[in-house]
């Protein structure tokens, strides 16, 4: 099949796309005119739009050639970063401190790009829905949009992603028969004890030597308690504690995240990082409180459903393309609600290397619009295969 030739002939016109949503970023369930140009382009296709689902989202409903009764919905995700953007090009970023730096920009771009030629076409026989989510950049607009009526209003029986992928050669496509991305959890703690003069210790309890403990100890959850084939981290990102160099404080805040691929190894890290730091902490005199706050679940593809993705990307782009399997990422990705209601598979689409390390999240990434049509057309082609016309 290769790249679907009707796309080839409107890539400019998706590159023009593009440009508009990356100069035009908005952060997490602030996606208005995000939205408006999105809806705006399905209603212009003839698709019928759907608006509300978690505030900004939207849904696009396709009908086939008949309707079998048989319908599956393709993700992208909307929201840009709060981050401020050092590229100089015409379409960089608009708002202040704010910038597409995740590619979202051109998921949007793919999915419309897509809608268009299915539109056009109609070579399906059942429903496709078009999803548009917010907030995928720590607001869970996947599990807010599930909340709020998507797939008990929208019969989908599968359910479909796709990010592109900086790093992997452009064009080239990575499907995992399991986990991709790993589970996403924070926390906060406090650790309290009685601060008094630097130079008379032994009249306070110092919570910044119990939280030095506490630091190292945790580090053996992963490094001695964890099967060293069972991926996972925790990490330690921001200690705070103290106003002066001769004061022992009252209490130091510890914060960080966990991260971990098997829901059991997710389970047994927060209740390890629980025991350790209030035994740590008592034993040297302080008390702790812990914030734990639970984040995205791993995103983990369905087999059968991994393996037809697969089928499909090496119709599109070859079979030498294709990668099965790949090291997962210990980042995350709120698609993961999704597949964890329906089945479904979540690709790696490759942007190519990184020029001057500019990866995902970095202020000079920009997504490479080389790839717009091989992405529209891999979304026309699992249409096309999972919906076939009779």
């Amino acid at each position: 099949m290769a790249i679907i030739n009707r796309v080839a002939d409107f890539h400019d016109e998706m590159t023009y796309w593009r440009r508009q949503l990356h100069s035009h970023p908005e952060i997490c369930y602030e996606e208005v005119w995000t939205s408006d140009f999105v809806a705006g382009k399905l209603a212009e296709f003839g698709i019928d739009v759907v608006r509300g689902l978690a505030g900004t989202g939207v849904v696009g409903i396709l009908k086939g050639k008949t309707d079998t009764g048989r319908s599956i919905g393709l993700r992208a995700d909307m929201d840009g970063l709060p981050m401020p953007e050092t590229n100089d090009f015409e379409h960089k970023s608009k708002a202040e401190g704010r910038m597409h730096a995740c590619g979202h920009d051109g998921h949007m771009t793919m999915l419309l790009g897509a809608a268009r030629y299915l539109a056009e076409t109609r070579n399906f026989d059942g429903t496709v829905y078009f999803i548009f989510q917010p907030a995928e950049e720590g607001g869970a607009g996947a599990a807010k949009m599930i909340d709020e009526g998507l797939f008990a209003d929208y019969q989908m029986e599968t359910v479909w992603g796709m990010h592109n992928w900086p790093g992997l050669p452009a064009g080239e496509i990575a499907v995992s028969e399991g986990a991709s991305m790993a589970s996403a959890d924070h926390f906060e703690m406090t650790v309290t004890g009685r601060g008094g003069h630097a130079a008379m210790p032994h009249q306070a309890i110092d919570p910044v030597l119990a939280a030095a403990h506490i630091v190292q100890a945790l580090q053996m959850l992963v490094s001695r308690h964890t099967n060293p084939q069972d991926s996972s981290v925790l990490s330690i990102t921001t200690i705070h504690g103290g106003s002066a160099f001769n004061v022992i404080p009252d209490e130091v805040m510890l914060g960080g995240t966990v991260r971990a691929f098997r829901p059991e190894t997710r389970a047994r890290l927060e209740q390890s990082l629980r025991d350790v730091s209030r035994l740590t902490a008592e034993s040297h005199g302080c008390t702790i409180s812990l914030d734990w706050r639970q984040g995205y679940p791993p995103t983990v593809n369905h087999q059968a459903e991994a393996l037809r993705a697969a089928d499909v990307a090496r119709a599109v782009v070859g079979a030498d393309r294709v990668h099965m399997n790949p090291e997962p990422s210990m980042g995350a990705e709120d698609f993961a609600f999704m597949l964890e209601a329906k089945p479904g598979a979540y690709i790696w689409l490759g942007a190519g290397e990184a020029e001057a390390g500019r990866m995902l999240h970095n202020t000079g990434y920009d997504f490479n619009d080389e790839i717009l049509p091989t992405g529209t057309s891999y979304w026309a082609a699992l249409v096309e295969s999972e919906l076939a016309a009779k």
